[in-house]
């Protein structure tokens, strides 16, 4: 996969915080799995200190992703659908086509920042965007990712390798649910699963008015400004 080749731009820092890295946001559209994992595992295994932060937009073609430490019974009934074992923390969870996802690829490091602050600013970022939606959700302690009342609109999963982080985030906007029905979503029995669609009215260009929405929520969260 050639990333130079998808649109994207840089975020910079304002003048009053020079001490922030460059960062790089990608829209990388609809994608297969496995590349973009093998990607972003390279980046981690060949750190560069002076490389630019990332962050990828884009959507997966149909696939479960199991966490490191997920257990097999948590996949009911996968069918035609490939199950990708990976390297996240977390159990295993859906991504397909009208799914937004997003990768964070942040030198952990030279941010000084740790797990849980990186965790809130996803979190918080999700928030946001829903809030801009109309859409009033919630966090939960135990249960990292978003919800609205009980059920799962948005999952998280991170690993840190070499101070690297990768993987990220997944909200579901308008998509295909029912493959979240042939597993236990995060390792959750009979958790519920909603999306956008289900709460607002505009269904043309969702998926990429809430991908714009959600970037440039997480570049504030980040401290950025936006320079196309």
């Amino acid at each position: 996969m050639l990333l130079s080749n998808y649109k994207w731009f840089k975020a910079t820092p304002p003048a009053h915080d020079s001490q922030l890295p460059e960062l790089i946001v990608r829209r990388l559209g609809l994608q297969e799995y496995q590349p973009l994992f093998k990607s972003m595992r390279y980046l981690a295994e060949h750190i560069e200190p002076n490389r630019a932060d990332e962050i990828w937009l884009l959507s997966h073609k149909p696939v479960y992703t199991q966490g490191q430490a997920g257990a097999a019974e948590h996949i009911l009934d996968p069918g035609n659908i490939p199950v990708v074992q990976i390297d996240r923390g977390g159990q295993v969870t859906y991504h397909g086509p009208g799914q937004l996802v997003c990768y964070l690829l942040l030198n952990m490091r030279r941010r000084k920042f740790g797990v849980r602050k990186l965790v809130d600013v996803i979190e918080s970022t999700v928030l946001r965007t829903l809030s801009e939606l109309g859409i009033e959700a919630s966090t939960k302690p135990k249960a990292p990712g978003v919800y609205v009342k009980d059920a799962k609109i948005a999952a998280l999963g991170l690993r840190i390798k070499n101070g690297l982080s990768y993987h990220g985030l997944s909200l579901n906007v308008g998509m295909d649910l029912k493959p979240f029905a042939q597993i236990n979503p995060c390792g959750f029995e009979n958790l519920e699963v909603v999306q956008i669609a289900d709460f607002v009215e505009k269904r043309e260009n969702l998926l990429r008015d809430v991908s714009n929405s959600l970037s440039n929520n997480l570049l504030v969260e980040l401290g950025y400004m936006i320079h196309y």
